[in-house]
């Protein structure tokens, strides 16, 4: 598959994304803890969606993110924006040689990609080791509800005439992972070509990554959950974390 080809399938699927809540939750962070924010590094930035926003909004964006044909895309992207991007290819849990920002972005649930404890906190000290003091880091995961109460064990799809997905989610092999079953359908003249995809992804515990932060030399300054100013409770579906490094 193309990186055009498996880019189009990426920004299909994530056509109803909450980029405009994202965005919002940045600038309200931003605004309230560290309002002189110039430089900013989002980790996992995929195609380039919210780099291209928050560029347009006045930063001076750095994106990364581990798949070059990704960083291809959103390069074309921001070009067809007009909007100026460094991009890197680096793995999150070793990040190196990206200079010192005010705040660290870690969204779209990209964390929820790596899936152990010493991962999640090697992905921690690499933000750190990227943010001058008192920089923030935000990031959202999906919740323990999500993951086990909503993806296991339910089937997701779209029937375009154009592209088709079938989405199935089982149990992973870890305790509170799922994997997602992609498989994709292309209208090719008249003919549909098949592509499938398999992503993994796994959460923890609040708690759990609050300790982790804590261990990596952050502060918390907030958790909230589903883009509203309010404490987690146990059927939200998505949980966001603003720290600042201590």
């Amino acid at each position: 598959m193309s990186y055009k080809q498996f880019a189009y399938l990426y920004d299909h699927l994530m056509e109803d994304a909450p980029y405009t809540k994202w965005l919002s939750f940045i600038k309200s962070s931003i605004a309230a803890h560290k309002p002189d924010t110039a430089r900013l590094l989002d980790i996992g930035c995929g195609t380039g969606s919210m780099p291209i926003l928050l560029a347009k909004e006045g930063f001076d964006v750095t994106g990364v993110d581990l798949s070059s044909d990704m960083l291809m895309v959103a390069k074309e992207k921001a070009d067809t924006e007009k909007v100026s991007l460094s991009l890197f290819q680096q793995d999150m849990r070793e990040l190196e040689g990206l200079g010192i920002y005010d705040c660290v972005t870690i969204l779209c649930d990209s964390l929820n990609y790596i899936l152990t404890e010493e991962d999640v906190k090697k992905t921690f000290l690499s933000a750190w080791n990227h943010l001058e003091r008192g920089g923030l880091i935000l990031f959202d995961v999906h919740s323990l509800h999500k993951i086990n109460h909503i993806f296991i064990g339910s089937t997701f799809g779209s029937n375009d005439e154009e592209l088709s997905y079938i989405w199935h989610c089982y149990q992973g092999e870890q305790e509170n992972s799922v994997e997602h079953d992609l498989s994709f359908f292309i209208l090719n003249k008249d003919i549909y070509e098949r592509y499938d995809e398999l992503h993994i992804q796994r959460t923890f515990a609040i708690e759990e990554y609050s300790r982790w932060l804590g261990e990596s030399g952050f502060e918390i300054i907030s958790i909230t959950a589903d883009f509203e100013n309010k404490e987690p409770e146990e059927t939200n579906e998505r949980i966001l974390f603003t720290a600042k490094k201590k």
